[in-house]
């Protein structure tokens, strides 16, 4: 997978998010934040996720649609509990992943940072398949951004704590720091 002209990864299937947009400053990439979605809540494998990053979850289909389809949210990356990957916002790009966020003294988190999302939640555990691709993905993108140091890979907790607890006690992140190491 290499990075193409145009702020998409080679090999990823591309799924384009009208929520995202220009940088501040798009050198000023030094942050990976992790996350966990699952919709409805706890549900895995439909297209929910996909429909949300893209504003046509039909807020019909399940109560909990009803409170969020009106947001717009996105993600750099998604991937499925089987690992397979999808592109919603190209690199270059402001994804709308971490909303109201601080890390190190710094706000705007979506400034200058790069999301993935994990299809899980705060309490399951992940899958193998997930941390290999996050681990390889990880990597390319480290590669992209060399900015991007070990302790500046975060969870979305770590950057608006008592706000949101993703990617939650289900992900290990000592496994996760093995596979990069």
């Amino acid at each position: 997978m290499n990075l193409q002209a145009n702020g998409w990864l080679a090999g990823i299937d591309r799924t384009p998010s009208p929520n995202c947009d220009e940088r501040p400053d798009p050198e000023d990439i030094d942050l990976l934040v992790i996350h966990s979605i699952s919709l409805p809540p706890g549900v895995f494998g439909g297209d929910e996720v996909e429909a949300f990053f893209q504003n046509r979850l039909d807020p019909e289909a399940h109560p909990y649609f009803q409170e969020i389809a009106r947001l717009q949210v996105s993600s750099h990356l998604f991937i499925r509990r089987n690992g397979h990957a999808q592109q919603f916002v190209p690199f270059h790009r402001r994804a709308w992943h971490a909303g109201l966020s601080c890390f190190d003294g710094r706000e705007k988190c979506n400034d200058y940072s790069i999301g993935i999302e994990l299809e899980g939640t705060d309490d399951a555990s992940f899958t193998a398949a997930q941390y290999r691709t996050l681990a390889d993905l990880t990597a390319k993108i480290r590669a992209l951004y060399p900015a991007i140091t070990a302790d500046r890979i975060i969870g979305h907790s770590d950057i608006a704590p008592g706000r949101k607890t993703d990617p939650g006690p289900g992900f290990n992140w000592e496994r996760y720091r093995n596979l990069l190491s």
